[in-house]
């Protein structure tokens, strides 16, 4: 038996195996999986894009229906929530007959949901339109992570899925400057046209040129298809014949993260990340919205949520390299110093400088402490029970971004002032540092925490 910092390769007899990480260790990325990882990265930009423009788009739209824009908060959280069912229904369709083709079509029904809004005429049918949307983007999402994770070699792994993730708010960056020269010039329903024809593209790349997962292959024992696949990573193909399936990721019973100290941190952590996305998710859907509301133009709401998601990109770094070393003390002046940002942007509404620096700022402290907060929740939890501790607690954390952008209609529908919704925001991550704070005086003092990853994925 050999071994790489655990077992990779075992001899049975006069039979030798090997696990399909074996032979991508020591190896740098190849040009067949920076392919497979770009196109990963390319469909989250696509959820980012959409995730955006939706919320962009929402006020010509309710114009155009002759309806009012708080009216569309069930309209953004029922896209989320199809994404929820989307993850859960494509897993088990990838489970059971492959990553490519649930990832085919959920990449297919992305295509349609979008080129189909274009011709919604009321928010019904919208709605309609906005759940089969997500049903594609929340059922493309355990296709790009398992293919991501599969393909990178495990010492780059953790890294490479955050650096294929980061199309997210990229694509969101993207869709918000599109949609200053889209929107104005040719309407609404263009940046739907270009959010439908993305995907479009991308079904005969993945058709062609994006392989099945490995783990998929090895355990239906597939070994001309592995083949092909050690071809492309210029490997030898006849090493395909030894290839044996990967240990099925351990799930532990979901009672087991309320057990031997845990249930305190497990409560936290889900309260953390609820209110966490709650606020992301109503800065996201209604910044671009009240912007306009307040007497700006359309291009500086749209401006204001691309800073946004610049600075979450930025703070993400930023504070993810304080986090490892001070994980309570960074994560909590995050949410506070970003309460701070949230309760400015009710102040500047009114001011194009003012809403861009403060959408910024939020950004950079509310949504940098929630990434790092992720990064906290996947090391909280032991090998064994860490698939199902940041499971739970990202499904927890959906429910806070279906409510967010629900509750900002509410307000907005009840005729509340713009800086008082601010404040309400504002008081959303205070409680979150206050948990935060909890999590630390209760729970991580007694026990001594590994390494925080600098960028964690934040909307599995």
């Amino acid at each position: 038996m050999s071994s790489t910092g655990s077992e990779y390769t075992t001899a049975i007899g006069s039979r030798i195996t090997r696990s399909f990480d074996s032979l991508l260790e020591g190896r740098s990325i190849g040009r067949f999986q920076i392919l497979i990882i770009g196109v990963c990265a390319v469909i989250a930009m696509v959820d980012g894009f959409d995730t955006q423009v939706i919320a962009l788009a929402a006020t010509p739209i309710a114009q155009q229906f002759g309806s009012n824009v708080a009216d569309f908060g069930p309209i953004f959280g029922i896209g989320l929530f199809g994404g929820l069912v989307g993850a859960i229904v494509f897993g088990l369709v990838g489970d059971r007959f492959g990553r490519k083709p649930a990832l085919l079509i959920s990449v297919a029904i992305v295509a349609i949901g979008s080129l189909a809004t274009p011709f919604t005429d009321s928010t019904t049918t919208l709605f309609i339109v906005r759940f089969i949307t997500g049903l594609g983007l929340g059922g493309a999402l355990p296709s790009v992570i398992s293919l991501t994770s599969e393909y990178a070699p495990v010492r780059r792994r953790a890294a490479t899925v955050a650096l294929m993730f980061c199309g997210f708010p990229l694509g969101a960056v993207v869709g918000g400057l599109l949609s200053t020269v889209l929107i104005p010039a040719s309407g609404w329903a263009s940046v739907f046209w270009l959010g439908g024809l993305v995907p479009v593209i991308l079904i005969p790349i993945i058709v062609f040129a994006i392989p099945e997962s490995v783990r998929f292959l090895s355990m239906r024992s597939d070994k001309s298809a592995l083949a092909r696949v050690l071809k492309r990573l210029r490997l030898p193909e006849d090493l395909a014949a030894t290839i044996e399936p990967a240990a099925a990721e351990s799930r532990a019973p979901l009672p087991s993260l309320f057990t031997q100290g845990r249930a305190v941190g497990t409560l936290v952590l889900w309260v953390i990340l609820l209110l966490s996305l709650l606020m992301t998710y109503f800065l996201t859907n209604w910044i671009p919205i009240i912007a306009v509301q307040n007497g700006l133009d359309v291009r500086t709401g749209i401006l204001g949520a691309v800073m946004l998601n610049l600075g979450s990109i930025v703070g993400s770094i930023v504070l993810g390299r304080f986090v490892r070393a001070r994980p309570t003390t960074t994560i909590v002046a995050g949410y506070l110093l970003g309460a701070i940002a949230i309760v400015a942007i009710g102040q500047a509404a009114h001011s194009a400088p003012g809403l861009l620096v403060t959408t910024f700022l939020a950004g950079f402290f509310a949504i940098g402490a929630q990434l790092c907060t992720v990064g906290l929740c996947a090391t909280f939890y032991s090998d064994a029970l860490r698939a199902t501790g940041v499971g739970s607690a990202m499904g927890i954390a959906r429910l806070g971004a279906i409510l967010g952008p629900v509750i900002g209609g509410v307000l907005l529908a009840a005729g509340v002032a713009t800086p008082v919704v601010f404040v309400v925001i504002g008081v959303v991550s205070v409680l979150a540092a206050l948990a935060m704070l909890v999590m630390g005086l209760v729970v991580l003092r007694r026990r001594r925490v590994a390494t925080v990853p600098a960028v964690a994925v934040a909307h599995a």
